[in-house]
């Protein structure tokens, strides 16, 4: 126990963690199991040890910081771990990367009824259903998702401002008065290009090539987090890789399935899995028309942020492209986002229709009132024409 409580302090004396995401401010920190669902390099330990950090600080032994991948768990596993920690005065355990041990749904629940004053605060790939496909958890765990960087918490990163969070509603009703607030701070347009670039991940502070440790990072979720998980033999593993590349390189559209079928050797049932793999691992998004979803064929496969557009196939990036990425990234947080088959418009939450269009380009067409424009190369907006970048204000 003294060697995690040294690693535990070690790791909070040492963290970096200059931005301070908004979803600390989500959870509700009194439930005492809590499951914080995330894909790969987006910073969910960084997360768990700044909670530790803020709440308890280094020294007070109440709370303590563990990752499965040390390999005592292989041999003691987390209940009796957590029943000792517990005994020991522990009250909150934080476990990183809870899916690296077999049944730890089961043991999660163990210790819960075990310890009836201990808090868990766990994380785990964004692949897993926490109650859909643990049953044991249902009514017990509360889950929560950790997204890369938003556009905001980057140029708050970036510029050492504060800038807050607004909702879609908030920014349709006032965002010619809410961007007065910030362009005297900040010019948003100085790092926007960055953000789309290589802003979404929080590892880019790192001194590494940052399309090289994007690579590998993709490699690891489809290797990792949608075989161990979803428990697929490794002999498909090219077959899925095959397929997030042809979907990658095609660019936004509706997938040709009975081709791609043919073009890994399975079949189109697979295929569609495959897809859905892919996107629980936040490796693409899927759009569907209003009233749709899987397992029908998505009207749409795109990118899940444009950050991987740039590390897949950096020669083939088109603008209109990126910012729809950028769109749809942006608001698939808390809100449902559909479009039909080669149209232009999206839609979201069912009734409100975006365009995604250059200011000039916007400039020179004529628009119509019932749709709301989300420009991209400008600062500013007026009425139903709004800066696309402001909508990576929303969380």
């Amino acid at each position: 126990m003294e060697a995690f409580f040294r690693t535990h302090k070690y790791l909070l004396e040492h963290t970096n963690a200059p931005v301070r995401r908004g979803l600390m401010d989500e959870i509700d920190w009194n439930d005492r199991l809590i499951g914080i669902k995330g894909t790969r390099g987006v910073g969910k330990t960084t997360f768990l040890l700044q909670y530790a950090m803020e709440k308890y600080g280094v020294n007070n032994r109440e709370c303590l910081y563990v990752n499965l991948n040390n390999f005592y768990f292989q041999e003691h596993g987390i209940e009796q771990f957590a029943a000792d920690f517990y005994n020991q005065g522990g009250k909150v355990l934080l476990i990183d990367q809870v899916f690296k041990q077999q049944d730890w749904s089961k043991s999660l629940r163990a210790c819960y009824d075990r310890c009836p004053h201990l808090k868990i605060v766990f994380t785990g790939s964004s692949v897993m259903r926490l109650k859909d496909e643990n049953p044991e958890l249902n009514g017990i765990v509360k889950s929560y998702n950790l997204r890369g960087f938003s556009f905001r918490e980057f140029l708050n990163l970036m510029t050492g401002n504060q800038f807050k969070p607004y909702t879609l509603e908030e920014i349709l009703e006032d965002h010619e008065h809410i961007i007065k607030q910030i362009l005297p701070k900040v010019r948003p347009q100085d790092y926007f290009q960055d953000y789309v670039h290589h802003g979404f991940y929080p590892f880019f502070q790192e001194h590494r090539n940052y399309s090289e440790n994007l690579l590998k990072t993709m490699n690891m979720m489809t290797e990792v987090d949608i075989l161990l998980i979803k428990q697929i033999e490794l002999k498909y593993l090219t077959r899925i890789k095959r397929l997030f590349y042809e979907l990658a390189v095609d660019g936004p559209k509706a997938p040709n399935v009975s081709q791609l079928a043919i073009d890994i050797e399975t079949s189109r049932a697979t295929v569609m899995n495959y897809i859905k793999y892919l996107a629980d691992a936040r490796l693409i998004n899927m759009i569907y028309p209003v009233g749709q979803k899987f397992p029908k064929k998505p009207s749409k496969v795109m990118l899940h942020n444009s950050n991987l557009m740039y590390a897949i196939y950096p020669s083939k990036v088109e603008q209109q492209d990126v910012m729809e990425t950028f769109f749809v990234n942006s608001l698939w947080k808390d809100h449902k986002v559909n479009q039909n088959s080669h149209e232009k418009i999206f839609w979201v939450d069912g009734n409100l229709r975006f365009r995604i269009c250059d200011a000039q380009q916007c400039n020179r067409q004529r628009t119509q009132p019932d749709v709301i424009y989300a420009r991209y190369n400008t600062e500013v907006g007026k009425g139903n024409q709004i800066p696309l970048w402001l909508l990576g204000f929303l969380y």
